[in-house]
């Protein structure tokens, strides 16, 4: 007696199911379905058909072409990436300049670390938008501030108090556990030089022991209260 051959038209897939089918990685299967090649699945199961997967994977290679072979990664991870493309040293702070101009989509976050577009890092910037966002990202220490701003240490002390100079992230100390280092961004930097609130010109002559024309700035509200 002959059997009847097995159908798979009835077949299902789960997602690694699927990924496996056509050839993808975990990551290549949530991009391209974040980038619409791969439907939705059926909304009862969870799953796929097999027509679904089938035309799927006779299309893989224009899947995979689609869809990159770089996975969304962190900070330091996108600019040197970006660096060894372009052939070019770029600033700490990069990346996070980069989508703040919109230039770099961010997709979620890996153990409290940003992670951004690798798709947009292989396809997506320009040269000169990259460098750009190089000098404009670029962070640096307090301790770098006076010789940056060409004032005094204390200074700068009253530009902080006064809440003119923000710190645009705060990092882990390398040296000193639970200590968070601010770093400020030099688009802040090149922005407060612009500023008609300061007169630089008398900030940066006043000598050694003299008062400093900064010490008039009022101290600005605690953080949590200046919307309150």
């Amino acid at each position: 007696m002959t059997k009847t051959p097995t159908t798979t038209a009835a077949r299902t897939y789960g997602p690694r199911q699927l990924a496996d089918r056509v050839g993808l990685t975990e990551w290549q299967r949530e991009r391209a379905r974040r980038i619409g090649l791969i439907p939705d699945p059926d909304p009862a199961t969870g799953r796929w058909s097999a027509a679904v997967v089938e035309d799927l994977a006779a299309q893989a290679d224009a899947v995979l072409a689609a869809v990159g072979d770089l996975p969304d990664v962190g900070a330091r991870r996108a600019e040197d990436y970006l660096a060894e493309k372009l052939g070019v040293e770029l600033a700490s702070g990069t990346a996070a300049e980069l989508a703040r101009r919109g230039h770099l989509p961010i997709q979620g976050a890996y153990k409290d670390h940003t992670l951004y577009c690798g798709l947009t890092l292989q396809r997506g910037i320009t040269r000169r938008t990259v460098l750009a966002a190089s000098r404009a990202g670029r962070l640096h220490q307090r301790d770098d501030l006076p010789g940056l701003l060409g004032v005094r240490d204390s200074d700068v002390g009253h530009l902080i108090r006064a809440g003119l100079l923000v710190p645009a992230e705060e990092v882990a100390s390398s040296y000193h556990r639970g200590i968070l280092v601010p770093l400020y961004r030099q688009a802040d930097l090149d922005r407060l030089q612009r500023s008609p609130r300061i007169d630089w010109a008398a900030v940066r002559a006043t000598g050694p022991g003299r008062r400093s024309p900064l010490a008039q700035l009022p101290t600005a509200a605690p953080k949590e209260n200046r919307h309150g």
